[in-house]
């Protein structure tokens, strides 16, 4: 008898379902899987471009340009990735799945562009494009154990002025992080040190001979980018030129174009 009064409780406190409803049933755990599953919607190839797109244009606005507050900034860039007459029918992008999206992206395409300057200096006679974008794409597996996805958004940046520029500065800011910690670690290094044998002194020369030749090349690959861009703004200013071309100009857009492709 108590068993059969302690089962209807239990029916009682399960509360009343219409058998009849149109609407489906939604457990606790079923709604909360469906609204991760949303929150965790995978970024598309399409998605990643016009996100890239967005903060390109934003950051090239020439009525806010770089004075805009963070905030406000990344409010723009929702708009208009939200805004795109690509996107419609889909979920709208909140404002902190793009921001993170944009950092995952930025980061990935940083350190590729830094290994396709590798492949491109180790580049031998005969090798073409599809071989130094292969021998970029092992470097990045050996560097980072994980195989480079964002092709894409990497077409999308690596020539565009403004985000080189920023890439340029990420590095930069990168080698003076270095060198200060080198510093830092040099400054508290004992005042007298054991003397070293002869086979330890040539071992540490090489080692420190091939840290200068692997900085030198860090640096030499810097400023050929750097080159590329100033190319990229005097084409872009020839390009924007409403009047036409004189001879000079003419052969100049020509020659740049040709280097572009």
């Amino acid at each position: 008898m108590e068993n059969s009064t302690c089962f209807v409780n239990l029916l009682a406190s399960q509360g009343c379902v219409e058998l009849d409803s149109s609407e489906p049933l939604c457990f606790n755990s079923q709604c909360s899987d469906e609204s991760t599953a949303k929150e965790r919607k995978k970024w598309t190839p399409k998605e990643d471009i016009i996100l890239i797109g967005a903060w390109l244009n934003t950051s090239k606005d020439p009525i806010v340009g770089n004075e805009q507050k963070a905030s406000k900034f990344w409010q723009r860039i929702v708009q208009y990735y939200n805004c795109s007459s690509q996107l419609v029918g889909t979920i709208p992008r909140e404002l902190g799945q793009c921001k993170q999206r944009w950092a995952r992206i930025n980061d990935l395409v940083c350190k590729f562009s830094g290994c396709y300057e590798m492949a491109l200096r180790e580049q031998r006679s005969g090798q073409n494009d599809n071989d130094v974008m292969k021998a970029a794409l092992d470097i990045f597996y050996n560097d980072h154990g994980s195989k480079f996805n964002l092709e894409h958004a990497w077409r999308e940046l690596r020539h565009d002025v403004k985000w080189c520029s920023t890439y340029l500065e990420k590095e930069s800011g990168r080698e003076k992080r270095k060198a200060v910690a080198s510093d830092a670690q040099g400054s508290f290094a004992e005042p007298e040190e054991r003397p070293i044998g002869i086979k330890a002194a040539k071992a540490g020369s090489k080692k420190k001979k091939g840290g200068k030749e692997e900085e030198l090349e860090k640096i030499e690959g810097l400023l050929a980018l750097k080159k590329q861009i100033s190319r990229q703004n005097v084409l872009e200013s020839l390009l924007a030129k409403t009047e036409p071309l004189d001879d000079m100009e003419l052969a100049l857009k020509m020659k740049l174009m040709s280097e572009m492709m």
